[in-house]
């Protein structure tokens, strides 16, 4: 991994993120189909959901559970971004008590650790605090998809990958969601 690309991805997808909300991913490693390889028996699903609860483990925060509803409203965004060609947040009026993340890249190039650590990423810049001082670099935007895994009240999560001829486009939903000014993380 060559740490200046990923440092000008981290930077482009921070100016990105008071626009379209996007999470960066290291380079790729080899094409896979969805990144999930043949021998692996554990379902994309279980793979994403791993990934939520290995950093939740990691700040000693209950597990999330996964939601098939929140699943099937992640699964509707993201096909509409995929359709458009775009990233950028749903409407809170259209996903009342969920919070979102969302990440892009490459179709077929990334694991769903890989895509998840997009958002685990930005832990680099985060501190503990009531929110939105909750990054040393003064911008909540650039940890707001790490806030909203580890926030402490999320129990319940569900993703959604969608992708056109181009692209991937991973939607994940959270219940209750995080990232409330005036609200203790970390």
């Amino acid at each position: 991994m060559r740490s200046g690309s990923l440092f000008i991805a981290s930077v482009a997808c921070a100016l990105a993120l008071a626009v379209a909300g996007c999470a960066s991913s290291p380079p790729p490693r080899a094409p896979s189909a969805h990144g999930i390889r043949a021998a692996q028996t554990e379902t994309f699903e279980e793979r994403l959901l791993a990934a939520h609860n290995a950093e939740r483990d990691r700040k000693h925060l209950p597990r999330l559970t996964w939601s098939d509803r929140l699943e099937q409203d992640a699964r509707s965004w993201a096909e509409h971004l995929a359709h458009e060609d775009r990233m950028y947040h749903s409407d809170k009026k259209i996903r009342p008590g969920e919070g979102e993340n969302l990440w892009s890249a490459t179709a077929s190039f990334y694991t769903p650790g890989q895509m998840v650590g997009a958002f685990l990423a930005e832990r680099r810049y985060f501190k503990p605090g009531v929110f939105p001082n909750v990054s040393s670099t003064g911008k909540w935007m650039d940890v707001g998809h790490y806030s909203q895994v580890i926030w402490p009240t999320t129990t319940q999560v569900g993703c959604a990958l969608a992708h056109n001829r181009a692209r991937d486009y991973l939607v994940c939903r959270y219940s209750p969601p995080g990232n409330y000014f005036g609200h203790q993380v970390g």
